[in-house]
């Protein structure tokens, strides 16, 4: 399977996501330019953390027009798996790939610590290494993380079994304390924690790995060709 990490100007997580895919997982990845606009041969997609363009507007707003933003659309709406991580899963926000929005921290201050996370649904192409409530340890670190959406948005993402991972206290303010949705389809996921950087215990925890490796098993198992 072959990855690409998105790179924009300020991004500051996309070395932590090609270590856990070629050191940890072992598989291929390239680190694509965000002026670039071509994905063609990529079975998976990494839109790191990071500062995108500063943050200047909101979180993720410019990121969101760069060219390669139009290459990785086309990519979710033929059903690559994409990944969007703290930073990442804002700019997915902003292209409209998942709902919602993302505002200031509760308390407004800058928040960066493990915290534990409640896996909601085990049964995404990102999850299956886990079980459904499962408690894992992921490290936070942003200050723009407090997810937000209308009712009917919510009850949508409820009904649909929309919402992957739940924080297990109040990390943020997010509402029903939320740390990572997919789209309808479950090929896109955006959540806030750093999977990234716990993939192996010497990083404090290695409760991210698995998510990389179901990814990984998931993709295999739908490119199977029978002899």
């Amino acid at each position: 399977m072959k990855f690409a990490v998105i790179v924009f100007p300020g991004s500051n997580c996309d070395a932590d996501m090609y270590h856990a895919i070629r050191d940890q997982l072992g598989e291929e990845v390239d680190y694509v330019w965000h002026n670039d606009t071509s994905l063609d041969g990529y079975d998976g997609i990494l839109l790191p953390g990071g500062f995108s363009h500063g943050d200047y507007l909101r979180s993720g707003a410019i990121a969101r027009f760069a060219p390669i933003m139009n290459a990785v659309i086309e990519a979710a709406n033929a059903g690559v798996p994409v990944l969007g991580v703290c930073n990442g899963f804002q700019v997915l926000l902003e292209a409209g790939l998942l709902p919602g929005a993302m505002k200031r921290n509760e308390g407004l201050k800058f928040i960066c610590r493990p915290v534990q996370l409640s896996v909601e649904n085990a049964d995404t192409l990102f999850t299956t290494a886990y079980t459904k409530g499962q408690e894992i340890t992921i490290p936070v670190a942003h200050g723009e993380g407090n997810y937000e959406c209308d009712e009917e948005t919510y009850q949508a993402l409820e009904a649909n079994n929309q919402i992957v991972f739940r924080y297990s206290e109040n990390v943020n303010g997010s509402r029903h304390q939320i740390a990572g949705i997919v789209n309808e389809a479950g090929n896109v996921l955006g959540m806030m924690p750093h999977p990234e950087r716990a993939v192996e215990e010497l990083l404090g925890s290695d409760q991210g790995l698995p998510l990389f490796q179901s990814i990984l098993k998931n993709w295999r198992d739908s490119h199977v060709t029978t002899r």
